[in-house]
């Protein structure tokens, strides 16, 4: 399917591996024009070059915290007018609801709310002005069925949703869609550390902490960059205006809800 999106200016922060890469990776395969963002210049570059030489596009690479205000002002200075924003950042650390105090949630809210909320809002005015734009931010599973250890990405992922159900609906008309993609357990970094951590606090092997956590999805695996960034790349493309403020799982049936 050609995604229409040829040519198409696009921002994927966090995108020097995981489901960040797969995101940009899907885009650059329907032709659109890179920025990456990750805090590591070299997987960063690496990244970059490996897209280059596998699409042909375009490819700019910018090493920044994109939590930080200076972060953020080099990464937006460096992508120009943007069509395509695609937000994501590193989740907050899990913890008890006694463990944390103001000064943890206001870190959480920061990085993953009010970082993505100050992207969007950066982008949509060039957006609105030519009359088309994709905003997709990565969030979590646990925006629909909260995760007990992870109290300050719940509260965090949450305040975002409620934002982008507003904003999307008000920018609709000028032909953007803002939409969320909610992700369950997936083939990255991530996954290996927890099935890591698994294995050592169960005394059995990875591969049986691996099968384990995989047994207890309904599709009976984990999902895939490639396949989370596809879905990404759907819902910025030319088919998808009309697909408003949705929050989409990608958990191979993880969360157990009728709607």
């Amino acid at each position: 399917m050609d995604l229409g999106i040829s040519g198409k200016r696009a921002l994927v922060c966090a995108s020097s591996k995981g489901l960040g890469r797969g995101c940009a990776e899907a885009l650059a395969a329907a032709g659109a024009t890179m920025i990456l963002n990750a805090r590591g210049a070299e997987a960063l570059e690496a990244t970059a070059e490996a897209i280059r030489t596998a699409h042909g596009v375009e490819v700019i690479a910018v090493a920044a915290d994109i939590t930080s205000a200076e972060g953020r002002a080099r990464v937006l200075e460096a992508a120009g007018a943007v069509d395509i924003l695609v937000t994501n950042a590193g989740g907050p650390p899990p913890g008890l609801w006694s463990d944390w105090d103001r000064d943890d949630f206001i870190a959480a809210l920061d990085a993953s709310m009010l970082t993505p909320i100050a992207l969007i809002q950066a982008a949509l005015p060039g957006m609105i002005a030519r009359g088309w734009g994709r905003v997709v931010n990565i969030t979590s599973r646990s925006v629909k069925a909260p995760i007990p250890a992870l109290g300050l990405s719940n509260s965090a992922r949450a305040g975002l949703t409620g934002f982008v159900a507003g904003t999307a609906r008000q920018v609709a008309p000028h032909g953007v869609t803002i939409n969320n993609l909610l992700p369950g357990a997936h083939a990255t970094d991530r996954t290996v550390a927890l099935d890591t951590n698994a294995a050592q606090a169960q005394g059995i092997s990875f591969e049986e902490a691996r099968a384990k956590s995989e047994a207890a999805i309904p599709a009976g695996r984990y999902g895939t960059a490639q396949e989370f960034g596809a879905t990404c790349a759907f819902l910025c493309s030319q088919h998808a205006g009309y697909i408003v403020g949705q929050n989409i799982l990608l958990d191979g049936g993880s969360v157990n809800a009728t709607i």
